[in-house]
């Protein structure tokens, strides 16, 4: 994820197998330069990513992890999901340590989250409250989108050191968990996404920056 759900389609289970994952991880960790973020049209941001069941090893997967992390912050982004680098294995990286507006932190109920990862993930929301933001993603370069999320969120995951934890999730914070949760389900933002709110990055920086989003509700024609 960078700086009402639909009905939708299931998405097909992968079909790579134990030891393509393995190599493509060792391909990515032995490339001299951070890898590429793969973009919305690769077939791997569209499958339901492996669970991860021992793929790699101890080391490998730490590994992944940092480099995962190292992306993350080059592109700049505060989550990224393996499928992203082309890696389909449900694994994913977050963090948001960026300067905050205090309006628009206020308004967002964003606050500061501390570096984790996530093996195995799975989420569930906690009530029936819903907000609604302008967000974006880095597989989706250069456009943003209001998407309706559930406020308050339960994440049961796995440490990559194999601890298994539930913890809970509001605000800003919880819409970053369920953004990459998504991806691990083949799922983008666009599919949650109202489309007539759909704009590009110049023309939200330009138009619709601001922490609400009823001007740009009004003008566009969105949430009527």
């Amino acid at each position: 994820m960078n700086h009402q759900p639909h009905h939708e389609a299931a998405s097909p289970a992968t079909d790579y197998n134990p030891t393509q994952i393995r190599d493509a991880v060792r391909r990515l960790l032995d490339a001299e330069e951070l890898p590429m973020i793969v973009q919305a049209g690769h077939p791997v941001l569209r499958q339901l990513a492996a669970p991860f069941d021992g793929q790699l090893d101890d080391v490998e997967l730490m590994a992944l992890v940092e480099r995962m992390r190292e992306v993350m912050h080059d592109a700049p982004g505060v989550g990224l999901a393996a499928p992203q680098l082309g890696i389909p294995l449900q694994l994913a990286v977050l963090e948001d340590q960026y300067d905050l507006d205090p309006a628009s932190a206020a308004v967002r109920h964003r606050e500061h989250m501390e570096f984790f990862a996530i093996v195995n993930p799975q989420c569930r929301p906690l009530g029936v409250e819903t907000a609604s933001f302008y967000e974006g993603c880095l597989s989706v370069n250069g456009y943003q989108a209001v998407v309706t999320r559930h406020r308050n969120v339960e994440l049961s995951y796995v440490t990559p050191a194999g601890e298994p934890v539930e913890e809970w999730f509001s605000g800003w914070q919880a819409r970053i968990v369920q953004h990459e949760t998504d991806h691990l389900l083949g799922t983008l933002y666009l599919d949650r996404a109202e489309i007539r709110s759909l704009s590009s990055n110049a023309e939200h920086s330009a138009r619709w920056a601001t922490p609400e989003i009823e001007d740009a509700r009004r003008s566009l024609g969105f949430l009527r």
